[in-house]
C-alpha cells in the first residue's frame, strides 16, 4: 500500500479536497514506473477511482493496467478509498490524503492537475475551481474579508 500525503500553508481555508464525486470523477495524474525493469512511462497517466480495467489473465480489475513496452509484464493500480480533505494546521504537516494498491509499477510524482475544492474557515465559503497545478492560489472570501490563499504545496509518495 502506498500514499499520497500532502504539506500545504493554507490561509484562511481549510478542508483541501479534490473535486471527487460519483457524477463528478477527478483524475489523479501521476507519473509511473515499472519496478521490474525500471522504465518510466513516457507520459504522465490519469487514474480515476470510479473507473476499472479488465486486468489480463482474468486477475481482476483495477482503475489503471499498464503493460510496460520494455519489458512486457503487466502492473496495476488501484485507490482505495475516497480521498481525505487536507485540513488546515499550524505549522503545515505531512499528511495522507488518498490510499493506492500498486502491483508491478510505482507512482514516481504527482501532478496537481483538475480542479480542487476548499472551505473557508471562519466563514464557511465554498470555493470550487481550485487550480493547484502552479503551486499556490489565492482568492478572496467576501464573507471573512480577507484574502485566502494556499502555498507551499509538498506532495510525496510513502509507503503506508
Amino acid at each position: 500500500m502506498y500514499a499520497l500525503t500532502l504539506s500545504a500553508e493554507l490561509e484562511g481555508v481549510t478542508n483541501l479536497r479534490p473535486h471527487d464525486t460519483q457524477e463528478k470523477n477527478f483524475f489523479y495524474t501521476f507519473k509511473v514506473q515499472c519496478t521490474s525493469c525500471r522504465e518510466t512511462h513516457p507520459n504522465p497517466i490519469a487514474v480515476n477511482r470510479f473507473e476499472t480495467n479488465e486486468m489480463s489473465g482474468s486477475r481482476g480489475e483495477a482503475n489503471f493496467v499498464w503493460k510496460c513496452k520494455n519489458c512486457k509484464r503487466e502492473s496495476s493500480a488501484t485507490i482505495k478509498a475516497a480521498p481525505i480533505p487536507y485540513e488546515q494546521t499550524e505549522p503545515a504537516k505531512a499528511r495522507k490524503i488518498l490510499e493506492f494498491d500498486c502491483r508491478g509499477l510505482e507512482f514516481t510524482e504527482f501532478i496537481p492537475e483538475g480542479e480542487w475544492l476548499v472551505d473557508g474557515i471562519e466563514s464557511n465559503t465554498k470555493f470550487e475551481g481550485v487550480e493547484l497545478v502552479e503551486g499556490e492560489w489565492f482568492d478572496y472570501d467576501e464573507k471573512a474579508g480577507e484574502e485566502v490563499s494556499i502555498k507551499d504545496l509538498k506532495w510525496d509518495i510513502v509507503r503506508a
